[in-house]
C-alpha cells in the first residue's frame, strides 16, 4: 500500500477496511463523490464525505490496493467527473420563508441588506457536500455565494425543524428539532427527513439544492 502524498493527493489506510482519501482541492473531492454515486469500484463497500476527506471502506483487506489504485485515476481527471456532476446530480427545489431571528444580523455581519442576503440565498445554486450532526442534516455549499459568516457565540437549545441557517461558508435546514449554533434566516415547511418515504433524507452528497423564496 502507497501512504505517501502525491502534487494532488494523499490516500492512508484507516485500518484495515478502509481508506482515505485526502484531495488537494474541492472539486476533486465533490467529483470523486458524485462518481462514486453513480459507479461504485469493485471491492467498495460504501463512502462517507467530510469537509475536506473521504472515506472509502472495503469488501475485504485483500480489495485495498485495486480500490486505492482506481481511486487515484479518479483524481487524475477532476474536470471531466466535475461535468458530469452538473448533469446528474439530483436537485431539490426549497422553498423558504425568509423570517429567520437572525436574518437581521447576518445582513449586519454582510454589510448588506436583508433584501441582498435574500437575493444571494437564493439565487445561488447549493450542493449538499456531506451529511452530518444529525440524519438528514446536509451540509450546502455554493462558490462565490458571498454569505460565510461566523456561528452565533451562543448556541439556542432548541432549534425549530425546517429552520434555514448558515454558518462558516455553509447553508443547511435543520431535519429536525435539535441545538445548533447556526444563524438562522428562514424557514421552509418541507420535511428534510422523514421515515414515511422510501428514502427519508431528501439530501445526500452530491445533490444539488435551490431555494425559493415564498416571503418573509
Amino acid at each position: 500500500m502507497n501512504d505517501g502524498a502525491t502534487p494532488s493527493m494523499q490516500i492512508v489506510r484507516v485500518g484495515d477496511r478502509a481508506l482515505l482519501v485526502v484531495p488537494q482541492a474541492d472539486d476533486q473531492l465533490d467529483a470523486m463523490v458524485e462518481r462514486l454515486r453513480h459507479s461504485p469500484l469493485h471491492g467498495m463497500q460504501d463512502f462517507l464525505p467530510a469537509a475536506a476527506t473521504l472515506l472509502v471502506t472495503l469488501e475485504t483487506e485483500a480489495d485495498a490496493q485495486g480500490v486505492e489504485r482506481e481511486l487515484r485515476r479518479l483524481l487524475q481527471a477532476p474536470s471531466t467527473a466535475t461535468r458530469r456532476t452538473a448533469v446528474t446530480a439530483d436537485e431539490l427545489t426549497v422553498p423558504v420563508r425568509y423570517d429567520g431571528a437572525d436574518l437581521d444580523e447576518v445582513a449586519r455581519l454582510l454589510e448588506v441588506s436583508v433584501d441582498e442576503v435574500i437575493a444571494r440565498h437564493s439565487s445561488a445554486v447549493w450542493r449538499c457536500r456531506f451529511v452530518g450532526f444529525t440524519a438528514g442534516f446536509g451540509y450546502l455549499h455554493a462558490v462565490d455565494a458571498g454569505l460565510t459568516v461566523p456561528r452565533r457565540s451562543q448556541s439556542r437549545t432548541a432549534v425549530p425543524p425546517g429552520s434555514v441557517a448558515l454558518a462558516d461558508g455553509y447553508s443547511a435546514v435543520y431535519p429536525r428539532q435539535a441545538p445548533g449554533g447556526w444563524q438562522l434566516i428562514g424557514s421552509t415547511e418541507l420535511a428534510m427527513w422523514s421515515l414515511d418515504r422510501p428514502r427519508p433524507a431528501l439530501l445526500a452528497p452530491g445533490t444539488l439544492v435551490r431555494f425559493v423564496a415564498a416571503g418573509r
